[in-house]
């Protein structure tokens, strides 16, 4: 299995090949973010985006992964939206999960943070390590729909497998990935046109890595000797 720093590398090479196709995947996922963040409350906004914005993600993921297997030449617009339409179930598991477990973590530091003390000061702690953990638990389960045909239960249960199994690995890369994060979100057209592209190859490569890590490198052997552009293809 190849080191995190090396995933990380051909990540950013696959990127830089094909920045078009990764910006304007991007960009359309991005476009309903503007009326949802502008016009919602806050309350109404967390659930919108976990019922629409993350099948759409799942739909970036779904385009992304056909694209790296090169199979076939595909339609990316086309791919997005098929992938979205599929990814009402698991994308919308994911999102209503992620809601769930950061309303738990805003109530616990609400409850327990307003009342002071070190027993409610641990407890919060306590409380946000469990977040944390069950969040990072389920990297995998996008990829594992993708990439192994399974259902949405299974896949996230087989998620919380090889978080445990690879614990650092899957930490040192939902690090990664909250940087990468972190530093798209300082301007408000990087992470629009670049998010979720990128991490949508890098969550693919990340898992990949860990489900099939010879083919990953065989993969990724074939891909840097190819000089045939995405684009030139025809199937952005």
């Amino acid at each position: 299995m190849r080191k995190l720093s090396e995933v990380l590398v051909k990540t950013g090479a696959e990127i830089y090949r094909d920045i078009i196709p990764v910006a304007l995947y991007s960009v359309v996922s991005s476009i309903v973010l503007v009326p949802i963040l502008m016009f919602a409350p806050l309350p109404i906004a967390v659930l919108l985006l976990a019922v629409i914005y993350m099948p759409i993600l799942f739909g970036v993921s779904y385009t992304v992964h056909h694209r790296l297997e090169r199979k076939e030449r595909r339609n990316g617009l086309k791919d997005i939206w098929n992938g979205t339409m599929k990814g009402f179930i698991p994308g919308g598991a994911v999102g209503v999960l992620f809601a769930v477990l950061g309303f738990i973590l805003w109530s616990t530091w609400w409850y327990y943070g307003g009342r002071g003390g070190i027993t409610g000061t641990a407890v919060s702690m306590f409380q946000t390590f469990f977040v944390l953990m069950a969040l990072m638990s389920q990297f995998y389960t996008w990829q594992l729909v993708l990439q192994k045909n399974m259902g949405i239960i299974q896949a996230m249960g087989e998620s919380v497998k090889l978080f445990f199994r690879h614990p650092g690995y899957t930490m040192g890369a939902c690090f990664q990935a909250l940087c990468l994060t972190a530093l798209l979100m300082l301007t408000v057209v990087g992470f629009g046109a670049l998010f979720a592209g990128m991490f949508a190859i890098y969550q693919h490569k990340v898992a990949l890595n860990v489900l099939e890590p010879e083919e990953e490198a065989a993969t990724s052997g074939g891909n840097d000797h190819q000089h045939t552009g995405w684009i030139s293809q025809g199937n952005v």
